[in-house]
């Protein structure tokens, strides 16, 4: 047990590396895995370009840049992770492909490893029962982007012993972060408040009740946001939003989730917001 010394992190995307940078600087050692070298590679240089801008910034020395950049491995294989204290997987948001992940973590991880998932919308019971440690299974959300958000949901599954708990909260502070912890549920915290405030900005708009500028005006005006409601949606995507609503409908079986008429459309019109160059602000290459 005893403190998280080194991290193996699957998954060298956008969460991932951020996830492997925020252990790097705070002094953890990490382990990245993908698939393939050409993804590794473009994982370390998001962490190496990263890291560049906040010594350009003067937040970070450059002594501690290269100290922190040598602190993260990289691999496509799984028997790496047999020496770390924790793993976090951090890979596209798929049920079936995290569940044969977390199967061959668990597989080669030590007895007394931890295993987190930075899941935002599958159950973390459903997921940790794949395993041969539910008790030692947590959710593990952060917060995009990772070395810049303080925010982590750790999340409890039905199985998740205290000792995970307490854990991965030290985990948490030792990466500089602010945990919550909250019980399994669809959207944990954090989206299941900000989704349905997207979807319900979007009504507003569609209803005609005032322009996409001004109910962003309002939101941040009025609620001290740093984004308006439909500016966020468009920078996380109409397509994802509309799959969390679902999500949302489905499970809980309530009205109140029900996705816009108008997020349904544009989604069927390929308007997904800034990925796509057009949402409800239009946007250049």
């Amino acid at each position: 047990m005893g403190t998280i010394s080194t991290v193996g992190v699957i998954g060298a995307g956008t969460m991932g590396n951020g996830i492997a940078q925020a252990c790097a600087v705070s002094g953890i050692k990490a382990v990245m895995i993908d698939v393939g070298d050409a993804q590794l590679q473009k994982g370390v240089a998001a962490i190496a370009g990263s890291l560049e801008r906040l010594v350009k910034k003067d937040k970070l020395a450059a002594a501690d840049r290269d100290a922190a950049l040598a602190r993260v491995t990289t691999t496509t294989d799984y028997a790496a992770l047999s020496g770390v204290d924790c793993v976090i997987e951090a890979a596209t948001e798929n049920p079936a492909i995290k569940f044969d992940i977390l199967r061959k973590a668990d597989g080669v991880a030590k007895p007394d490893a931890l295993l987190a998932t930075n899941t935002s919308s599958i159950s973390i019971t459903q997921l940790a029962a794949t395993t041969k440690r539910p008790e030692r299974f947590i959710g593990m959300h952060f917060f995009n982007p990772v070395p810049m958000m303080a925010l982590v949901e750790l999340i409890r599954g039905l199985q998740t012993s205290d000792a995970t708990v307490e854990r991965t909260r030290a985990l948490a502070k030792a990466l500089g972060k602010t945990p919550i912890v909250v019980k399994n549920s669809p959207g944990f915290v954090v989206n299941r408040l900000l989704c349905p405030m997207l979807n319900e900005a979007i009504f507003l708009y569609a209803e005609g009740a005032a322009s996409a500028q001004e109910i962003d005006e309002g939101m941040k005006l009025g609620c001290n946001h740093p984004i308006g409601p439909l500016a966020l949606t468009d920078m996380v995507g109409l397509d994802v939003l509309l799959a969390v609503m679902n999500v949302f409908h489905a499970d809980f079986g309530d009205d109140k989730y029900r996705p816009a008429p108008l997020l349904k459309e544009m989604v069927a019109a390929g308007w997904l917001g800034r990925k796509s160059g057009r949402g409800f602000y239009t946007y250049g290459k």
